[in-house]
């Protein structure tokens, strides 16, 4: 049921971008990217392990990220990019998330001929214009914080003949950094899937 939402939504995501953005296409070398991803809200812990073994919740987002490349180094096997993000919470949570991180791409992979891929990972700041309901209720009252650490996980996949769009995966995740932020230890994890398009 869950995935069935998510990926209805991948596929008129792709078809209106395809019909309403005539955009050229993009060199693989872009230094822009936007990605767009829905995603469910998950109750395991990434800390302890247990998000290999979650359940979903009835909570959703849907995320707009634009990221750009600033440098590539470790003989370009590398990327550093800054990524900015919109997020909109909904069903069991209805707030806005905005997201700002470093993130580092490992790029080279022996089956790049066949299946370009990435790797990233990704660190920074997270604000929620409200206390997050989902967080709250499995933290515990005051067991949160509207301004937490950011971390994201993504796998990214496009085919060679067209790497300017690209399928791509995340773990989203909303934390206290091990109690730096006000005592907070957890907070939330979200699993997505979404597009990108490189510009």
């Amino acid at each position: 049921m869950v995935i069935n939402k998510i990926l209805n939504f991948l596929c008129c995501a792709i078809i209106a971008g395809r019909i309403l953005i005539n955009l050229p296409d993009a060199q693989a070398e872009s230094d822009w990217a936007a990605t767009l991803y829905g995603a469910v809200m998950l109750d395991g812990n990434l800390s302890d392990g247990s998000l290999l073994y979650s359940g979903f919740e009835d909570s959703f987002l849907t995320a707009l990220a634009l990221t750009r490349r600033m440098t590539s180094f470790y003989q370009e096997k590398v990327d550093l990019e800054l990524e900015g993000q919109i997020v909109k919470h909904f069903k069991d949570q209805d707030h806005l998330e905005f997201n700002g991180l470093g993130v580092l791409r490992w790029l080279p992979f022996p089956w790049d001929a066949h299946l370009d891929t990435s790797f990233a990972s990704g660190v920074g700041l997270s604000y929620a214009t409200k206390i997050p309901e989902f967080e709250e209720e499995r933290r515990g009252d005051g067991q949160t914080e509207q301004l937490l650490v950011y971390f994201m996980l993504e796998l990214e996949l496009a085919m060679p003949a067209s790497r300017h769009w690209s399928l791509v995966s995340r773990i989203h995740h909303r934390s206290g950094a091990f109690g730096l932020f006000n005592g907070v230890t957890g907070a939330s994890n979200a699993c997505s899937l979404g597009i990108k398009y490189r510009f």
